[in-house]
């Protein structure tokens, strides 16, 4: 059997460089400019290369959602409120970290594909304070997306201010409706005492 000559020359690739590489290009570009032929370039290789890890574009965001959303940080907090509080401040700061991480990250879920590994996290918070289990799911839910929505919001003004676009509409915003980590740490905090205290979904106290 023969080889093609250019295939020989070809690095071979595995699956941590693709997503890696995918990270890269979307911290550096942004989510607009993520696609597979971008990918293959950064790596030199052909785009039908990456198909051998992953069946399609959204199989590959979906292991990068699970990438930014890790954390190996076992957090024993006795108190449930500090860890709730604690794992929504984490998740932020992990999206934060990488540009437009909230939106990619906030598709993945949606589509039930990746990005879970934070819900889990809450859910066994939530889970350790006495809910039942499907309030618990619901609970870690509910602050997952909380953190998402507001962080995609963060992360698009403060892009739209890097790149001198609608600087008026999106000062205007900011005031109407401000996406800070004041206005952030306000709803996080009203949300988790609410959670607490609706003894409906409170198994033991």
């Amino acid at each position: 059997m023969s080889v093609d000559p250019d295939e020989r020359r070809t690095p071979r690739r595995s699956r941590n460089d693709l997503v890696r590489a995918t990270l890269e290009i979307l911290d550096e570009r942004g989510l607009s400019e993520l696609s597979m032929r971008n990918i293959a370039a950064s790596l030199g290789v052909q785009a039908s290369a990456l198909y051998w890890h992953f069946p399609n574009k959204q199989s590959l965001l979906a292991a990068v959602a699970d990438v930014i959303v890790a954390d190996d940080d076992d957090r024993l907090e006795d108190d449930w409120r500090v860890a709730a509080l604690t794992e929504a401040r984490a998740l932020r700061t992990r999206l934060l970290a990488v540009t437009d991480g909230a939106e990619l990250v906030a598709s993945a879920l949606a589509l039930g594909l990746g990005g879970g590994a934070a819900a889990l996290r809450l859910r066994t918070v939530f889970a350790r304070r006495g809910f039942e289990p499907d309030a618990a799911r619901r609970a870690g839910a509910a602050l997952v997306h909380f953190v998402l929505g507001h962080t995609a919001v963060e992360q698009q003004r403060a892009q739209a201010r890097a790149l001198g676009v609608d600087m008026a509409d999106a000062d205007a915003a900011d005031a109407v409706a401000p996406a800070d980590e004041a206005a952030f740490e306000l709803g996080l905090r009203a949300l988790v005492r609410g959670l607490g205290a609706d003894e409906h979904d409170v198994g033991t106290d």
